[in-house]
């Protein structure tokens, strides 16, 4: 569905020297410096994937995403949308897109919504019978139809984010793009946005890249991860396995009935405290049940619990590593 060939984004910008020499010195001669945003970046996203799309701020996502959607040009390389370049053939392409970018709306403020979704009917062309078979499935999922005479001004965040997910989706879409689409967003609409996403992939198929700092949304909706920083990738693979390589290990927590801290061969002592002690142990070296059955047998064990690598630590890891040449 999604085809990124050696994708490229270089900005050129001006050098200044510090104070008003600098400043003076810039009026008659400028020193430029080229910034490559986006450096050579490739993949490929299958029909009906829902795809995280990551990295830290300034890693270059955002522009991308951009170029995904035919908002910028790339400086080199391709992005192919359903077989056709998006650069070269914008018109047809947006046709078969949707996009959501945080918080600007693409409501008309001063309309009704229901305003808002028939001026959209009209720029895509969109006839009457699916136009109203996409809001009945919009009102199934998010309840839109209670909001339909409200004047977008009126409405609150969640509201809005509603009426922009449903107005991403009149003219039915193959790819949705979400660039944090969560933000500000109580935990009521964001279980509504997470449920939406699901929803309208299983039901359209609808392909789904989602931008995004709330690691909730990675971990509910995503089992492919891209995680890119300085332009370049970083990681490319299923959440499971990214998580399974950058940090092979568990965190084993034990109480015990007294302070006696048993020790293994095969597992570290993190911490020790009020009878209760946590081991870290590799995956590939044992399982949590041979652990447990080890320790039993060397002290009586009141409760167990295991800790996973959290996602926001291995997102962290893999930011670092990212610092080197890959």
């Amino acid at each position: 569905m999604i085809t990124v060939r050696n994708l490229y984004k270089e900005y050129q910008i001006t050098k200044k020297g510090k104070g008003l020499s600098g400043t003076l010195k810039a009026l008659f001669r400028n020193e430029k410096q080229i910034i490559n945003a986006v450096n050579g970046l490739d993949f490929h996203v299958a029909p009906g994937e829902i795809v995280g799309f990551i990295g830290p701020n300034g890693s270059g996502k955002s522009t991308t995403i951009k170029m995904m959607t035919g908002i910028l040009t790339p400086t080199s390389g391709e992005v192919l949308i359903d077989g056709r370049n998006i650069a070269k053939y914008r018109k047809e392409v947006v046709r078969d897109i949707g996009v959501i970018f945080g918080q600007r709306t693409q409501l008309n403020w001063d309309l009704r919504l229901e305003e808002s979704f028939e001026l959209l009917r009209h720029i895509y062309q969109i006839n009457k019978k699916d136009y109203r078979e996409t809001l009945a499935l919009m009102d199934s999922i998010l309840g839109i139809g209670a909001l339909l005479n409200k004047p977008v001004r009126q409405m609150s965040l969640g509201q809005r984010v509603k009426g922009d997910l449903t107005a991403a989706m009149l003219h039915s879409p193959k790819v949705l793009f979400l660039d944090e689409p969560t933000i500000g967003l109580d935990v009521g609409s964001k279980y509504a946005l997470r449920k939406f996403i699901k929803e309208i992939n299983a039901l359209k198929g609808t392909t789904v890249i989602l931008t995004t700092h709330d690691l909730g949304d990675i971990q509910e909706l995503c089992e492919r991860l891209i995680i890119i920083n300085n332009g370049t990738m970083v990681e490319d693979g299923n959440l499971s396995d990214i998580v399974d390589r950058i940090a092979p290990y568990r965190t084993l927590v034990v109480e015990y009935y007294d302070d006696t801290v048993p020790k293994h061969p095969k597992a570290r002592i993190l911490s020790a405290s009020d009878n209760i002690v946590r081991y870290k142990f590799m995956k590939s070296d044992m399982t949590a049940a041979e652990l447990i059955n080890d320790l039993s047998a060397l002290h009586p064990i009141k409760d167990i619990g295991i800790e996973e690598a959290g996602i926001d630590d291995i997102i962290r890891i893999a930011y670092n590593s990212s610092s080197q040449p890959l």
